[in-house]
């Protein structure tokens, strides 16, 4: 009809190339960080991606210009630009465990947090303490302790046969009892929710809550 525009896409096509594209060079990148401390050089990536040298030259532009890899002759690095993605996770994961973990804390009298495994350590990246309580144990966020240590950290690798969680009693602090259960089915990530306290807890009646925190904050992170 004369004077009127379809917005419908001219190319179809258009579009399942830059997805290929994309997953092309996501699948660069991954071949970049997989390689660890020794830089891959370009005929290494080509090879790890399934792609021509031409390639791999055409799909790290984009990537050296937001920072993502950078060169060094023929080899290719992870760029810092990676750490200012990597520093927007915390606050994200904080907030998506915020109701989850209230509802914990709030529930069991308890400290209730989300800790996450970064390399052989566990780190604590949110943490609710209950209103009600006359006291109660205070865990900062940012605070960590190896991952065989723990309910936090030894809960990250539990497997479901093990059982739906894990406790402790004076493993990371005197005196302190913990319970906490693995966070699955978010990929990529390798977390426990928890909550520690100064008086024992009875696994029977708060672990159940935890596991169902677990399961609410994994819920949210998908």
């Amino acid at each position: 009809m004369p004077g009127i525009r379809s917005s419908a896409p001219r190319d179809p096509a258009g579009g399942k190339e830059s997805s290929l594209t994309l997953d092309r060079g996501l699948a660069l990148l991954q071949a970049v960080a997989d390689a660890d401390t020794e830089a891959p050089t370009i005929s290494d990536l080509a090879l790890a991606i399934g792609a021509s040298r031409a390639a791999v030259y055409r799909l790290l532009v984009p990537l050296q210009t937001r920072g993502m890899v950078r060169r060094e002759g023929s080899k290719v690095r992870l760029g810092l630009g990676l750490l200012q993605l990597a520093a927007k996770v915390a606050p994200q994961l904080r907030v998506a465990a915020q109701p989850a973990l209230r509802e914990l804390a709030e529930t069991s009298g308890a400290t209730a947090h989300l800790t996450v495994a970064d390399g052989d350590e566990a780190q604590a990246v949110a943490v609710v303490e209950p209103s009600w309580t006359s006291y109660h144990v205070a865990y900062r966020v940012g605070t960590r302790h190896p991952l065989y240590k723990g309910a936090a950290g030894r809960a990250v690798g539990l497997r479901a046969e093990d059982g739906p969680w894990v406790v402790s009693l004076g493993e990371l602090q005197p005196g302190a009892h913990g319970i906490a259960a693995p966070v699955r089915g978010v990929s990529g990530l390798r977390a426990s929710v928890g909550v520690v306290s100064f008086e024992p807890i009875d696994a029977g009646v708060v672990g159940p809550g935890v596991v169902t925190a677990a399961l609410l904050i994994a819920d949210a992170l998908r």
